[in-house]
């Protein structure tokens, strides 16, 4: 008992000194969470929605993949899929733009831009992927940032009245009158930074893996059916 009494006594202190030092290096921080790692000596530190390293005392920090070669697993990447299922628990489905098929077999979060030449090229196919199973669940993500003209039409799109209707319009390059409300496409956008999306179109399974850039529907399909199966029992 004293020697886990003693051993949680040291963690806390670990904790502590490696968060006061990450505080200083990025002071603008909105949350730090510190957890430890299948590694003696080496703790996980999630800053803002990343992932970086730290040594127990406080003095050095790692960028990187830490990956199990034993195992072959992606630590690094395995928690950030846990962090971004979280995120993804919080998210409003109501302000999604969804084209989904009666049963979808795979429902896939897409962060999107208007004007992405990738993005249009997936929704010119949208009918190809429900066909095959998978309901596409947009989100806004106006890569240009907030206040752009990509940022302008994805609140064209969210504020109208038939969302399916003006998504396809504004994809395929349409001119579109402007409409304003209240709407989620900043909050959608800033969301998709804290996941780690730095491109579109940008794909997230329902467990928080990340397929970034399009990917054909078969081909897809093919890929969330071999996820599915590498996915470990619950």
């Amino acid at each position: 008992m004293a020697l886990t009494v003693s051993s949680s006594v040291m963690a806390e202190d670990d904790f502590s000194t490696v968060e006061e030092r990450i505080r200083a290096l990025a002071p603008n921080a909105t949350s730090i969470a510190i957890s430890e790692t299948p590694i003696e000596g080496m703790l996980m530190v999630q800053v803002n929605g990343d992932i970086v390293y730290a040594t127990s005392d406080g003095k050095y920090l790692i960028q990187g993949r830490v990956i199990d070669l034993e195992t072959r697993e992606d630590l690094t990447e395995g928690a950030k899929s846990e962090l971004r299922q979280e995120m993804m628990d919080e998210i409003d489905a109501s302000k999604q733009i969804v084209f989904t098929p009666k049963e979808p077999a795979y429902e896939l979060t897409v962060f999107t831009d208007i004007d992405c030449g990738y993005c249009r090229k997936l929704h010119e196919q949208v009918d190809e992927y429900n066909e095959a199973g998978i309901a596409i669940r947009y989100m806004a993500f106006p890569r240009a940032g907030i206040g752009s003209r990509s940022y302008e039409k994805a609140v064209t799109v969210w504020c109208s009245d038939d969302q399916l209707k003006a998504m396809t319009s504004a994809k395929a390059g349409e001119e579109m009158d402007p409409i304003q409300c209240d709407n989620p496409v900043a909050e959608q956008y800033q969301l998709g930074m804290a996941m780690g999306v730095s491109g579109t179109p940008a794909l997230l399974t329902a467990d928080g893996q990340l397929i970034p850039g399009y990917v054909p529907p078969e081909q897809l399909r093919a890929r969330l059916e071999k996820m599915s199966e590498e996915a470990p029992a619950e």
